[in-house]
This record gives C-alpha cells, sequence and structure tokens, in this order.
C-alpha cells in the first residue's frame, strides 16, 4: 500500500556496515512513504556471509512501517551451508 511513512531510516546514518536501498518509497512533505511494491533492500557487510545476513535482517528491525513486510528466505542458504 501508498503514503505509510518510513520510520526508523535514522539508525543507517554514519553506519558504513548497514545499507538501505529504497526502491518503492518516495518523499512526501520531506518524508519517505511507501509507495508500492518492494519498498526497501537492507544490506550488511561483515566478516562473513553468515555475519553479514544476520546484521542485515537484525537491520529489519530498525525500520517500521504501516502493513510492513519482508521475506526471511533471502539468503537462507548461507546458513544451512
Amino acid at each position: 500500500e501508498k503514503g505509510f511513512p518510513v520510520l526508523g531510516l535514522e539508525r543507517f546514518r554514519d553506519k558504513d556496515d548497514y545499507f538501505v536501498f529504497h526502491a518503492g518509497t518516495k518523499l512526501s512533505d520531506g518524508i519517505p512513504v511507501t509507495n508500492g511494491g518492494r519498498v526497501l533492500g537492507v544490506t550488511a557487510t561483515g566478516q562473513d556471509l553468515k555475519e553479514a545476513r544476520a546484521k542485515a535482517y537484525k537491520a529489519t528491525e530498525w525500520i517500521d512501517f504501516k502493513n510492513k513486510y519482508m521475506r526471511h528466505d533471502i539468503g537462507k542458504a548461507i546458513d544451512e551451508a
């Protein structure tokens, strides 16, 4: 759905090992809001792929918006290796 304020993005400031990529957002009165589809992509770096995946999923908890839904299977094979 569209038009829900995206909260928590400020937690990514000054963090060199966390990244958030906007896909389905737009600015409304200077505030990022949902604009449909896959809203954000969250990525992190780590000592290895397992750490990077764990950090990225933890960082998704920093973000909130109404009707937030996220996939939990991305990179799952990393933890199963």
